[in-house]
């Protein structure tokens, strides 16, 4: 018969594991029988599931298992992975498997491994030599790379809900809602971020050009200046509009101050490009005396690493602004990997960019206006993400208010 033995451990009814594993078995038109079912009776106990789940065809079996390997199961007759040698560059075998962004180990050569620098939509690859195993986007893939296929010796570990009070991120999971009591939210977050700070973590910020319409630029300023913020990702209209702020007051041609057009102000975000192109880069303007407030000048004077990543809608751009997107998505990895928290704020595709190269194990939290921005992140696999639905002019005020209060 076309069945296999699953199972499923940890906080698995907190979590909703369980009930998710069975609707898959179900809405794929599988069945299931449940062989063994403990439950955690203390706080710290976790439950366990052994189920067989069964098909009308081997097809179907192996669709229903890959759903089921995303969640967590694993297979309960473990055999070691299967290597295929990449044909070319770029390309791989037609049954490689694609990572999630959860925490992942394969088995290979009698020892399970830690597949380095996870992150979704990608393949693993194992370093014979050294025995370790690696997370690869498919542009990285050289031929002769041995790359991981088919579903066996792979299990992968998402991260769970623990039982009791967790502060903010009991919310993981919940729906997208504008009704959620927001100033407690703020205040969790606030928390979570002097606790990361506390214990020598690392936050990022990923931010739109809205922060500095919405006359907030002077606040994500403070923040980054009292230390709060480790690394900035952004496009190219964030720091051309606060860097049009700091020099002409305007944002889009609008006063901040005022909320009034500015005669001739349309032409304020190319005078801010030029000047900064006058300068040599943004660092060159604020050591020059040029630029002396604003998002930008923060991060320069605190040594806050940015990556403003281009797109073909940009003016200019800032000569800051990397234009090749595969290089910006490196430079991103390379500091996502060092961060405890991402922090995204009024921006769907830099939001969704940094959610596809995380870790799940990457508290983050993302805060726009519009539900369907932090609805796409949790459809396309970032369903780690707290999501806020709120204007970034009350969002900001907020914390910033949480986090300077001692």
């Amino acid at each position: 018969m076309n069945q296999r033995e699953i199972i499923l451990q940890g906080h698995i009814i907190d979590s909703l594991i369980l009930p998710k594993a069975l609707d898959i078995i179900m809405n794929q038109g599988g069945d299931f029988k449940i062989l063994e079912f403990e439950v955690g009776k203390k706080k710290s106990d976790i439950s366990k599931a052994r189920i067989i789940v069964s098909a009308d065809t081997p097809n179907l079996l192996d669709s229903i298992l890959d759903e089921l390997s995303e969640i967590g199961a694993s297979i309960s007759e473990i055999n070691e992975v299967e290597l295929i040698k990449s044909p070319k560059d770029k390309v791989v075998p037609p049954d490689f498997y694609s990572t999630t962004n959860h925490t992942t180990h394969i088995l290979y050569d009698g020892d399970w491994l830690l597949v380095e620098n996870i992150e979704m939509d990608c393949m693993i690859t194992i370093d014979k030599v050294n025995k370790r195993a690696f997370c690869k986007t498919i542009s990285k893939v050289k031929k002769g790379d041995l790359i991981v296929v088919g579903r066996e010796g792979i299990k992968v570990t998402p991260p769970q809900r623990p039982r009791g009070k967790k502060g903010v991120f009991e919310f993981m999971n919940s729906d997208v809602s504008s009704e959620k009591p927001l100033k407690s939210m703020i205040k969790n977050i606030a928390d979570e971020i002097k606790e990361i700070k506390g214990n020598g973590g690392k936050i990022a910020i990923v931010c739109g050009p809205a922060i500095v319409h919405t006359g907030s630029a002077y606040l994500l300023s403070k923040i980054i200046k009292n230390g709060f913020i480790d690394y900035l990702f952004a496009g190219n209209a964030l720091a051309t509009h606060d860097i049009e702020n700091a020099l002409y007051g305007t944002s889009l041609g609008v006063c901040i101050k005022t909320g009034n057009a500015v005669n001739k102000g349309h032409r304020n975000h190319i005078r801010a490009i030029n000047e900064i192109n006058t300068q040599g880069s943004i660092k060159d303007a604020v050591e020059n005396g040029v630029l002396k407030k604003g998002i930008m000048y923060e991060c320069i004077k605190n040594n806050v690493p940015y990556v403003l990543a281009g797109s073909i809608r940009d003016d200019g751009p800032l000569p800051d602004v990397i234009t090749d997107s595969v290089e910006a998505q490196e430079i991103m990895r390379h500091y996502s990997q060092d961060i405890d928290m991402v922090i995204m704020i009024a921006t769907m595709l830099h939001s969704i960019a940094t959610g596809n190269i995380i870790s799940s194990k990457v508290k983050s939290i993302c805060v726009d206006i519009n539900p369907s921005t932090v609805t796409k992140l949790s459809d396309r696999g970032s369903a780690q993400v707290v999501s806020i639905v709120t204007d970034i002019g009350t969002f900001l005020p907020l914390l910033y208010q949480e986090l300077i209060n001692k």
